[in-house]
């Protein structure tokens, strides 16, 4: 008799589950028969599951994610359609590396998206990137907050060439982390798009090249504003004030934050506030030239709170007002305190509130000086000088210039020569034009004039500049 073996196993396949026998005997013509049968019987245990069966497992797995994260806070809405980990251990994982980070449920919410980063694949890679560039783990938190689309970028694709971008740009190595703690949304930008053309168009009207890397540290904010829509109308309109293009290009150079003030909601109002406090349509280049950030701060309320001051210190009017803010508009954000001050010290000098007022007219800087440089040099103007008080009334800019460096040596020479001139001739003029002075036989009175705000100083041309490539009339990018 021949031996048979019968072997019976279990196979959970999908949900369902199966039972075969296999028969192993000597070979037979039924042996044969009966062997093959049971191998195709046995071939199905192994087929994959049905496309629909694959589509209902995942819809389960993914009501278990979403149920998993509705329990902490996270509405999952608009995960529709994104990849999530196919259990909600993992997307466990997620969350924990998220909260590491600093990152709340709130801020999750704000950006769900970010779920569908892989902690190994995508967040890993790309802090690691930042590290290593010199962003600080401290501002991890906040980088994050603002620009959580860089978990999705890749570290070579993305982020690198931006990088390499900047250091383009003149920024130096150093100041690259710096610059994207403080505009983390630049590494989404496309070299081609915004960043080159506000480049181009800043180059254009007269940024001298060796100042765009210093300009792009302090405010790398210009690399995301649009040249037709922001730059543009900005530069327009400070124009259209009496302000030249190149001096416009030298203000940005020195404050590039001022490009940020709203255009219809700040600057125009702004300018607006100024005509109405008795600023002159005249003088409005001046002002701003001097104090750009006098068309972006909240200022007809600091106009108002000074006005008030000013008159109820010194009696100032309202025209007078105007000049003060005509001539230092700076004035606008000192505080009542030590602007009562040096009106004191004014007044212990022997000057009357009439004459007090005159003088901070004449010269609002008056205002701002520190109290021991104005004693030293009344002091010096008393007892060395020795001329009337009348003559700082007249020439109130007498406390601006510097003591040692051009007060004293200049009245030695003059009075070794034995000429009498005004406070103004002597101090209002370039060392070289004092030199030609000091060859006069007579003093011409046309040259004693009041110290004012030359724009010219923000127009002197540069020798390193150069042309720009930028066709101004190209508005792609508006």
């Amino acid at each position: 008799m021949k031996r048979t073996e019968v072997t019976r196993f279990r196979c959970y396949v999908a949900g369902r589950t199966f039972e075969s026998t296999s028969v192993g005997s000597s070979l037979s013509n039924t042996g044969d028969v009966r062997l093959g049968q049971k191998q195709r019987s046995s071939s199905s245990l192994y087929s994959r599951p049905s496309l629909l069966e694959i589509k209902n497992d995942k819809i389960t797995n993914r009501a278990k994610v979403y149920e998993f994260l509705r329990g902490i806070g996270i509405v999952p809405d608009e995960l529709d359609g994104l990849e999530l980990p196919v259990t909600a251990e993992v997307m466990r994982e997620r969350v924990d590396f998220l909260h590491k980070l600093g990152l709340t449920i709130e801020d999750i919410n704000n950006y769900p998206l970010v779920l569908g980063c892989s902690v190994k694949k995508n967040m890993i890679p790309v802090l690691d990137y930042l590290g290593k560039l010199g962003v600080r783990k401290s501002t991890f938190t906040e980088f994050l907050r603002r620009y959580p689309q860089v978990l999705h970028a890749s570290v070579v694709v993305d982020l690198d060439p931006v990088v390499k971008y900047l250091q383009g740009m003149d920024i130096k190595p150093n100041d690259i982390p710096r610059v994207l703690e403080r505009y983390p949304e630049v590494l989404g930008f496309k070299l081609e798009g915004t960043m080159s053309t506000s480049v181009a168009y800043l180059v254009g009207i007269g940024l001298a090249r060796r100042e765009l890397g210093g300009v792009l540290t302090r405010y790398p904010e210009i690399l995301g504003m649009r040249v037709g829509r922001v730059i543009k109308p900005f530069v327009e309109y400070l124009e259209s004030l009496g302000i030249p293009r190149l001096a416009v290009a030298r203000l940005i150079e020195k404050r590039p934050h001022i490009l940020g003030f709203e255009l219809e909601e700040q600057v125009k109002p702004n300018v607006g506030s100024l005509l109405e406090f008795n600023v002159r349509q005249s003088a409005l280049p001046s002002v701003v030239a001097q104090y750009p950030e006098i068309i972006g701060i909240e200022l007809k309320e600091k106009l108002l709170g000074q006005q008030c001051v000013l008159h109820s210190v010194i009696d100032l009017g309202p025209e007078d007002f105007g000049r003060v803010v005509e001539k230092m508009p700076q004035v606008v954000s000192l505080s009542r305190t030590p602007i009562v001050k040096h009106v004191d010290f004014l007044k212990d000098c022997g000057f009357s509130l009439q004459q007090v007022r005159a003088m901070v007219v004449g010269c609002p800087h008056l205002l701002a000086l520190n109290l021991d440089i104005l004693k030293r040099s009344f002091d010096y103007f008393q007892v060395e000088m020795e001329r009337p008080l009348d003559d700082l009334v007249s020439f109130p800019a007498f406390f601006t210039y510097g003591l040692e460096s051009t007060i004293k040596p200049r009245h030695k020479r003059v009075a070794k020569k034995g000429m009498k001139c005004s406070l103004s001739w002597l101090l209002n003029c370039s060392d070289e034009k004092f030199e030609q002075r000091m060859e006069y036989d007579t003093i011409d009175m046309e040259e004693m004039e009041m110290p004012s705000f030359d724009m010219n100083t923000l127009t002197e041309p540069r020798s390193d500049d150069s042309a720009s490539g930028y066709d101004d009339s190209d508005d792609e990018h508006i």
